[in-house]
């Protein structure tokens, strides 16, 4: 086989690698809105009834009842004080610690790992473009190298499918760069919210053990 030849191949190959580097990439970015929305409350004011809620029953010693009230409840505020509930015989440092930790392990560490996927694909969508770009222009000039005799027509339509290489990597990293940075917003306020909401859970572990 010549380098001709495995250049076109190569650049033939570049096609599937940017098609599967988008539907990578589009999965993370839909698994990683899906998880922000399974994680999230609607809004402040849903999360701040459910504080109320909760921090009536904790003030009234309810422990089993607001525990319950958690459980049946998988976004992530919730578990996290289902987990400062059950822990509440450690103290309010160590607590704080443990919510800490499992704040940015479990919840944050998912989504950080999901919009670094979506960061490597847009960056691998135009690099494997240029590559594919650059294997085709091989294959189309290296018949010229040769001395075949080759219509103008042939070798420009060959350089241009070559160019489709670039345009579907730009086509990826374009469009996928706007959803990571909506992802991240919404990154930041969950975290923001989150942290609002256990100071408000901790505050009564710590009034109640003083």
């Amino acid at each position: 086989m010549s380098v001709n030849e495995l250049a076109a191949r190569l650049g033939d190959a570049c096609y599937a690698f940017l098609g599967l580097n988008f539907l990578w990439g589009l999965y993370c970015v839909i698994i990683a809105f899906r998880r922000i929305f399974q994680l999230s409350f609607r809004n402040r004011r849903k999360q701040d009834e459910f504080l109320e809620e909760l921090i009536d029953k904790l003030d009234a010693g309810q422990y089993n009842a607001a525990s319950e009230m958690c459980a049946n409840d998988s976004r992530a505020l919730p578990q996290l004080a289902n987990v400062a509930i059950t822990n509440r015989q450690i103290g309010y440092e160590p607590l704080k610690q443990v919510l800490t930790e499992l704040l940015h392990q479990d919840v944050l560490g998912e989504l950080e790992y999901r919009t670094g996927w979506i960061a490597t694909t847009i960056k691998s969508g135009p690099l494997l473009g240029l590559f594919g770009t650059v294997l085709g222009m091989m294959a189309a000039f290296g018949r010229i190298g040769l001395g075949e005799k080759v219509q103008p027509s042939q070798i420009a339509k060959e350089i241009s499918i070559a160019l489709i290489c670039t345009a579907m990597g730009l086509a990826t990293a374009i469009p996928f760069n706007f959803l990571l940075a909506g992802i991240s917003v919404r990154i930041r306020r969950l975290q923001e919210s989150l942290g609002s909401g256990l100071v408000r859970v901790l505050e009564h572990f710590k009034h109640r053990q003083s």
